[in-house]
């Protein structure tokens, strides 16, 4: 069974409006990871993302780019113990 871990990650620049947060959602779902993804309201993005290291790793380096719409300024990565707590990945609103 591969290592899981839990990544926190608030992205700022300009990430919402661009469609941040759908992608992320759908690039989670695809990997099979849980978690969350949500709009702060001073304009960065946060989400939590737990499952297998080499995939949670692979969207956080994802978030450091974003999709092409997106302009990331800056990226704080916590990673913090696998916790198991999240059945789903959802976008909060």
């Amino acid at each position: 069974m591969p290592y899981k871990i839990r990544a926190h990650v608030i992205v700022k620049g300009l990430v919402q409006g661009v469609f941040f947060r759908q992608n992320l959602y759908e690039r989670a779902k695809a990997r099979g990871l849980t978690g969350w993804i949500k709009n702060r309201e001073d304009g960065s993005v946060e989400a939590v993302i737990e499952g297998p290291q080499g995939k949670v790793k692979e969207l956080v380096e994802w978030c450091k780019k974003g999709p092409t719409a997106s302009r990331v300024e800056d990226v704080k990565i916590t990673y913090e113990a696998f916790q198991d707590e999240f059945s789903d990945f959802e976008i909060h609103y």
